[in-house]
């Protein structure tokens, strides 16, 4: 684990330089599980107005510290909105912009071939093999920790677990590789092409899923902030919410209150 975090340090050392020496470049820290849509928006907005866009992905809070250590970038998107509110006394964080929702789902291998019944109780069947996220690393082990807290299942859960994943991709390898039975990740990682034909999400009611919008944060150390604003606009266009509808973070029912939404998030 301190081997990855190094080359993890060493790569934003590496894209901070590269981004710190270039006037049409633009540096965006995104939690894992909300990788795929940005790169799809970054690419067609990267052809639309002339720049080029660095991505680094990574645990939520891993990546809010490096904001806060090397003092560059220009947007952030973690998978609460949770590291917003909390973060805000730092005065890193400007403008938001609401782009959709993060859910939790229980996952299970291909077919559940253990039938496993979809409820957070299972998360303390001790005839299963189960797996957490570590809720000092990621947003996923932050919001699995208070929905499970608010069922009163965390210790179980916790004393059940082989181990705390750093991370959602983490969380999803347990799965495909049979070293777990059964995990509780973000919904929209079921989407992935390398995961959809390999796991089913088992789909939680809205009072265990612990449905957390996703928003966009302009950075105060933006270089190039009207050009950020640019494409936290897009994100948020109808192209943009189709985008983020296609892995899973938006649904029909939340593109017709998206407006309404946005403003309570963006307030």
């Amino acid at each position: 684990m301190r081997f990855l975090k190094v080359i993890f340090i060493i790569f934003i050392l590496f894209s901070t330089f590269s981004y710190a020496n270039s006037k049409n470049k633009l540096l965006f820290y995104v939690g894992i599980t909300m990788v795929k849509p940005v790169n799809e928006l970054a690419k067609n907005f990267e052809k639309s107005n002339n720049c080029e866009i660095n991505i680094l992905q990574g645990g939520s809070k891993d990546l809010y510290e490096s904001i806060k250590s090397s003092k560059l970038g220009d947007l952030y998107l973690p998978g609460s909105l949770v590291y917003r509110i909390k973060n805000l006394k730092d005065n890193l964080l400007l403008n938001a912009k609401f782009v959709g929702f993060n859910k939790l789902s229980l996952v299970v291998k291909k077919g559940n071939p253990l039938k496993i019944k979809a409820t957070l109780a299972e998360l303390a069947n001790e005839n299963l093999n189960v797996v957490l996220g570590n809720d000092q690393s990621s947003s996923v082990g932050r919001a699995s920790k208070k929905v499970l807290s608010q069922h009163n299942l965390y210790q179980n859960a916790v004393l059940n677990t082989l181990l705390l994943a750093s991370d959602s991709r983490n969380l999803m390898n347990y799965v495909k590789e049979g070293k777990a039975d059964l995990i509780l990740t973000w919904h929209a990682t079921t989407f992935w092409d390398e995961n959809k034909d390999l796991v089913d999400a088992l789909i939680l009611d809205d009072k265990s899923s612990n449905k957390s919008a996703l928003a966009l944060n302009l950075l105060s150390t933006s270089k190039n902030k009207e050009l950020t604003k640019k494409f936290m606009n897009y994100a948020a266009s109808a192209e943009g919410r189709e985008v983020f509808k296609k892995y899973g973070f938006l649904d029909d029912n939340d593109i017709k209150n998206f407006e309404k939404t946005a403003l309570d998030v963006e307030k």
